[in-house]
């Protein structure tokens, strides 16, 4: 067989994996900073496991433990307690045999090379010499080769990175706010070629601000908060449970605050909080598990411009990271 495996880098590590091993394991990780008093538990024991093959994504507002989580899930940094397996291996292993990679926020590109240059550089390093081409043309880069690093934009340092990360055709991806200083077009892109490396069989792991980024390209969702997980799980489900359905419609009369008055008293609004209901002059907005129920009510009295719009992400991202 040749030097090379079919992932286009040296032999493998020696030590086999475990049969069936997951992509991840993480198991009561915790992590804190500082000292005495002022001691921070930026990660507070955080279990989870992803499958091979899956695309997820970590959510959380800033100091939520994301990027402290992603940064010993690659080995760069030692938790205090808990432990780290990567495909049945521990995470430097995984990195030293290219079986894990990651794009990440920090990290800086050598400013005088060609892009072109980077890249080759980089995979002399990994054995992968042979994916060069291959990689510069899936992200974009072919066209942009012999540009040099410092005269390019912020968004395409960023799919610099990327490629850099695909070089060693790793089995798991991490990402670190991936998209941040791509354009529209550029991040749509991005996810496109994202897509393709997860059908591929690629477990991709990625950090997002952008919550439709999750909504659109995760079908699994995980919320930190305060260094722990409060939410795991289908990324639909989780949008659903949490908001419910928001219906909106204009009442009928010259006076909707006794309209509403009396709807209260029926089983579509009854029992609701104050909060899931809203009047802005004749304009009602409602947020509610039963909306057929509400939309027929409303219907029948008389209102009209009635809209039903589905929870989105954002909505079960507010409910959950909230004090």
């Amino acid at each position: 067989m040749d030097a090379l495996t079919r992932h286009g880098r040296s032999a493998p590590d020696p030590s086999p994996e475990p049969d069936r091993a997951p992509a991840v394991e993480i198991t009561g990780l915790a992590r804190g900073f500082g000292s005495g008093e002022r001691r921070v538990r930026a990660v507070d024991g955080v279990d989870l496991v992803v499958a091979r093959g899956e695309v997820v994504a970590l959510l959380g507002p800033n100091g939520a433990g994301k990027t402290t989580t992603l940064d010993m899930l690659l080995g760069l940094s030692e938790p205090d307690a808990g432990e780290v397996r990567v495909l049945g291996l521990p995470p430097r292993r995984a990195v030293a045999s290219g079986r894990l990679s990651a794009l990440l926020q920090t990290g800086g590109l050598l400013a005088d090379l060609t892009v072109g240059e980077t890249v080759a550089v980089i995979a002399g390093f990994h054995g992968a010499t042979s994916r060069v081409a291959p990689v510069m043309e899936r992200t974009g880069l072919a066209p942009i080769a012999r540009r040099k690093v410092s005269k390019c934009s912020g968004g395409e340092q960023q799919r610099i990175k990327f490629a850099l990360a695909l070089l060693p055709d790793p089995d798991v991806l991490v990402l670190d706010e991936p998209t941040t200083g791509m354009d529209v077009t550029a991040r749509r892109r991005f996810w496109e070629v994202m897509h393709e490396e997860a059908r591929g069989g690629r477990t991709v792991v990625f950090a997002t601000h952008y919550l439709e980024e999750a909504e659109q390209f995760a079908r699994r969702t995980v919320v930190m908060n305060h260094g722990r997980v409060v939410a795991d799980g289908d990324t639909g489900e989780l949008r659903a449970s949490l908001g419910g359905r928001t219906v909106t419609a204009t009442l009928p009369g010259p006076d909707p605050e006794a309209v509403l008055q009396r709807l209260r008293g029926t089983a579509p609004l009854a029992g609701l909080p104050t909060s899931g209901v809203a009047l802005d002059g004749a304009r009602l907005r409602v947020r509610t598990t039963d909306s057929d129920a509400l939309a027929a009510l409303l219907l029948e009295i008389g209102a009209r411009d009635l809209e039903i719009a589905a929870p989105s992400l954002e909505t079960a991202f507010t409910a959950l990271t909230e004090d």
